[in-house]
């Protein structure tokens, strides 16, 4: 498949010939839908926890006798009816939301999804991403926004996929709005779902060849 290459001022400076074995592949939607699941509930953090009637302080005693006083049966203060006793049915922190899927089938649903931006002509393919202007010793903001601005993903959510960590590009890319940047290596479903366009220097391809397919 060729595609477009654009340059830093948004113009098509060539093309390039995508590998098939990562740019063509059919698109299996229940593939996807799992792996994006299991991705999500990895992640998943589980910090509220409610306690059972077992775990809340006191209790032990009976409030009053059973028969006789005119009001109905109790055993515990801290039955769930009771203000300040056990939550029926909370959230517990001892939920297990993590799923193990195999590797062949994360790899996989990744294909697939790069397949799909391509096809849907939301892969955005760079020369190269150079920053002439440096603060700190790292990229400008300013100057990788303007980038971006001329680019066909401007203003869109945007995965920026780097075939190499670069500390320049990445300080210069973290804060701007809906911009998420990662190394190619790190590439997963879920951030694929979550950005529109997905934009990469030529030099990602290779990376992911050989991280994915090899």
């Amino acid at each position: 498949m060729k595609f477009d290459v654009y340059n830093q001022a948004g113009e098509v400076s060539g093309s390039t010939n995508l590998p098939k074995d990562i740019f063509e592949v059919a698109f299996n939607s229940d593939l996807v839908h799992q792996i994006a699941i299991s991705l999500a509930g990895n992640k998943r953090q589980i910090s509220a926890h409610a306690k059972m009637r077992g775990e809340v302080r006191g209790g032990g005693k009976k409030p009053w006798r059973q028969k006789g006083t005119g009001r109905a049966r109790h055993g515990s203060i801290r039955s769930p009816l009771w203000k300040g006793g056990g939550v029926t049915h909370g959230p517990r922190n001892d939920r297990i939301w993590e799923r193990e899927v195999p590797k062949k089938m994360r790899r996989k649903a990744l294909l697939m999804m790069l397949s799909q931006k391509a096809k849907d002509k939301q892969l955005v393919i760079l020369d190269k991403i150079e920053l002439a202007g440096t603060q700190n010793g790292c990229g400008k903001t300013k100057e990788m926004a303007k980038s971006l601005s001329k680019l066909p993903c401007k203003g869109a959510s945007t995965l920026i996929a780097l075939p190499n960590y670069d500390k320049k590009i990445f300080l210069a890319s973290r804060n701007i709005k809906k911009v998420l940047i990662d190394d190619a290596r790190n590439l997963n479903v879920l951030d694929l779902l979550n950005s529109k366009y997905l934009l990469m220097p030529k030099e990602t391809i290779k990376t992911i060849e050989k991280v994915f397919t090899k």
